[in-house]
């Protein structure tokens, strides 16, 4: 970086008055902003160094510390804009392509914020959800096309492997390598006690989170890290990874300096070298090839697990879901273009995909009217930041949805977006021994149960305005929903009236 051209990003206020030069600013920063200056027997900060994740804001004892936007800027101009000449900046001066990390942050319409939600008045009752049953299960996997009972009105039709879970939420991939030991401690461990499952990622699963297995999705992705008989017979569920939101049409990269002896013997790969996931499954080049792929991996798990596969929301999402359904998935998960990432070239983020939003109700219609919804379950992810998000994405027909960037922010996560540098002082997105431990496992878990039970009362008052007693009942239900400030075109894709109708 240098220092002709760019100032701060940030700007590091310390009030003097009540800092004590304790220095735990300094021995809590990864990226060495703080040190003590011996002449002038105080603390100072290097702005330049500053990435805003607040740690030493936190920690500071006498709250000495604020972090704000640097208040310089460059004049005023419509079209180039502030961080469009800092990125020109900053690849004049390194020649590389620019990386960034977690969802796309650019203004763009955040259409769940655009939808209301019905509510019961007087023909209609609501529902305590306090004093009346409230059923929030939901399985995911394929469905029968009809059940058969015997003469004792016992059911004798075969189901199909199915994911319970006892709430609509699971939590999203995000693998070992990419995320710490203790950040998958913590999710393994809230999603059994929750009675939901998580995702390993691509990045195979450690032998100390095998006892979760009922709790546990793997991935199989284009690099296959970590993929063996006993890593799919282990899980609860497979999940062939074909795209994600944050880098739709691209792979993956985690940095040799992210591969430790540990996450070297996970994802079966020499320590230090770096993981790269092509962008395409050097075997998958058709439908007709993603069907052999998920008749192998039913064979090789004895048809006792649901597999599905989890795609990048994109304009022609719907053609792309329907031939998966038909090509024997039991489940789709849909990324939408503001879903996390450890790491992603900031062009791609910012410019390719499309809101999940739109996503989920367009693939929805397309299998209700081929009349095979109910082959295939849909799951929605995307930046999914609380219980109404949930509500409407299951009225505009998903089954249940992904968290990723809610539950590392649960765990504690600033959103600086610079995971992919592995100095995350929170310990969740850093494979450095010092920082990680600062990420409590026995704390992360429980905070991500509360977080969820959080949820789960909420969505059950909502439920309860509705008056809906089953979450299956909301499913596709878009009529419960009413769109504010759009326009028509996206109304009639959203499937919903406009506010007053």
């Amino acid at each position: 970086m240098s220092l002709n051209y760019l100032t701060p990003e940030f700007k590091v206020i310390r009030d003097y008055d009540l800092c004590i030069n304790c220095k735990v600013c300094m021995r809590q920063c990864a990226n060495e902003v703080h040190s003590y200056d011996e002449q002038l027997y105080k603390m100072v900060a290097d702005d330049f160094k500053c990435v805003n994740c607040q740690r030493c804001v936190v920690m500071c004892p006498t709250h000495a510390l604020t972090i704000i936007n640097h208040p310089q800027d460059f004049r005023q101009h419509a079209n180039w804009s502030y961080d469009t000449i800092r990125d020109i900046y900053r690849q004049a001066e390194t020649g590389a392509v620019l990386l960034t990390a977690m969802g796309n942050d650019k203004p763009y319409p955040i259409y769940w914020d655009k939808m209301v939600v019905n509510a019961s008045q007087v023909t209609n009752p609501s529902i305590d959800p306090l004093r009346e049953p409230m059923e929030l299960r939901v399985y995911i996997g394929r469905k029968p096309d009809k059940i058969e009972l015997d003469e004792n009105l016992n059911v004798k039709t075969q189901m199909p492997p199915q994911l319970k879970l006892e709430v609509p939420i699971l939590f999203s991939a995000m693998s070992y390598g990419s995320i710490s030991y203790n950040a998958h401690a913590s999710l393994s461990r809230a999603a059994e006690k929750l009675g939901i499952c998580y995702n390993t990622g691509e990045g195979g699963l450690h032998k100390d989170f095998r006892k979760y297995g009922k709790n546990t999705i793997v991935q199989v992705a284009s690099g296959r890290f970590g993929v063996n008989r006993e890593y799919l017979n282990t899980a609860a569920a497979v999940e062939i990874k074909i795209g994600q939101g944050a880098k739709p049409g691209i792979g993956g990269h985690l940095p040799g300096e992210k591969v430790s002896e540990d996450v070297s013997e996970t994802r079966m790969i020499p320590v230090g070298s770096d993981a790269i996931s092509p962008a395409p499954h050097h075997d998958i080049y058709s439908i007709e090839d993603l069907s052999q792929l998920i008749f192998s991996l039913k064979e090789a798990t004895d048809y006792k697990k649901p597999v599905g596969v989890k795609i990048a929301a994109v304009n022609n999402v719907a053609a792309i879901a329907s031939g998966i359904a038909r090509a024997g998935a039991d489940y789709i998960a849909i990324d939408g273009f503001r879903g996390g990432t450890g790491a992603a070239p900031k062009r791609i983020r910012d410019n390719v995909g499309i809101p999940i939003e739109f996503a989920i109700a367009s693939v929805d219609s397309r299998l209700r009217s081929e009349g095979i919804r109910h082959t295939v379950s849909l799951i929605a992810s995307g930046s999914i930041r609380n219980s109404a998000d949930i509500i409407k994405a299951i009225a505009l027909g998903a089954d249940a949805v992904y968290i990723g960037s809610a539950a590392l922010i649960a765990l504690g996560c600033h959103m600086c977006q610079k995971c992919n540098t592995g100095k995350c002082n929170w310990g969740i997105a850093t494979q450095d021994p010092y920082l990680v431990k600062r990420l409590n496992p026995e704390i992360g878990y429980k905070r991500l149960v509360n977080l969820v039970t959080a949820w789960g009362h909420e969505i059950k008052e909502m439920l309860g305005g509705m008056g809906i007693n089953d979450i299956e009942s909301l499913k596709g239900n878009r009529l419960m929903l009413r769109g504010i400030g759009m326009t028509q075109k996206e109304l009639d894709i959203l499937g919903i009236l406009a506010a007053g109708e």
